[in-house]
């Protein structure tokens, strides 16, 4: 249809609204060509009429759900508009409504479930989660999500048993649970708790630097800076070659906890390995002039 590829040359151009102008009349003539409906949708939202584009993708999805099989092309474009607008309302009714057309699709469940968490709707979340689980018992990645659930629910005793049971199915990587449980604690800031965890963690896979690193972190939550930088140095032990790089975590963290003499040494540890990083140099600097050492700051430039 030569309307079409005139219409699309004058997208790829960058004129979109002469390129609606044509679409909209192809369309008028052919309302049931879902391709053009898509190329309107993509023509108003880069022009940024996101309004219209959510117009037409709407009614391209009613269509999709009509279906037997879901095709999800409208589902995944507004999922994602309505994600990079924050507007988790919209997100979660159109992940409702692809949910009871196709209730056994748990890729849609999945979404689902995101999109109450991402709304702040922790409790049906869980519900969604608890369904996916129930439909795969056996994958570790449904007993994760439904743990991120219950955490966000407050439920974190149970968050750590759907964890613990994702680590039954999936041994070999019982450190990766364990680890991403002891982050939902940090986060949160039960750094014991989260302690616990690494614990285990490192004791499951004492081989990933990384583990010791967010150990040391914890400890520094706790107020245990000296035991903190023992993990941090038994990190840059084990991997030389990213010494620097550790240490100037280690120094940014106890910056952030206020903790600026400390940090002043570990970012000067972190130039010694690496002399000319303006990074390191930079935050040594914030330090410096958050004690008040001014001249030390001078003396950087």
């Amino acid at each position: 249809m030569e309307k079409l590829d005139t219409a699309d040359q004058l997208l790829k151009q960058g004129k979109y609204s002469e390129a609606i102008v044509l679409l909209e009349e192809i369309y008028q003539a052919y309302p049931e060509e879902e391709s053009v409906l898509l190329m309107l949708a993509w023509a108003y939202h880069d022009s940024g009429t996101t309004a219209k584009a959510i117009a037409y993708l709407e009614i391209l999805l009613k269509r999709e759900l009509q279906r037997k099989i879901f095709t999800g092309f409208a589902f995944d474009e507004l999922v994602r508009i309505y994600k990079q607008e924050k507007n988790f309302n919209k997100l979660v009714e159109i992940c409702t409504s692809a949910v009871d057309a196709q209730p056994a699709d748990t890729g849609l469940l999945h979404e689902l479930g995101n999109a109450y968490l991402l709304a702040g709707r922790a409790p049906e979340a869980c519900d969604i989660f608890e369904k996916l689980v129930g439909l795969e018992n056996d994958n570790p990645v449904f007993h994760c999500l439904w743990g991120d659930a219950l955490f966000a629910a407050g439920l974190s005793s149970d968050s750590e048993a759907a964890y613990l049971r994702a680590a039954e199915i999936d041994p070999e990587q019982v450190d990766h649970y364990y680890f991403k449980m002891s982050d939902l604690f940090a986060n949160s800031g039960s750094y014991e708790e989260a302690k616990r965890l690494l614990t285990a963690c490192i004791a499951a896979n004492p081989t990933k630097p990384l583990y010791r690193c967010c150990l040391g972190d914890v400890l520094v939550g706790l107020g245990r800076v000296s035991e903190a930088h023992a993990q941090y140095e038994y990190a840059a032990h084990y991997d030389n070659s990213s010494a620097g790089a550790y240490f100037n975590r280690f120094g940014n963290m106890l910056a952030r906890a206020n903790y600026h003499s400390e940090a002043v040494e570990a970012f000067r540890r972190a130039l010694k390995i690496e002399p000319d990083n303006p990074f390191y140099l930079r935050h040594l600097a914030l330090s410096y002039k958050a004690l008040g050492l001014m001249d030390d700051v001078n003396n950087l430039q």
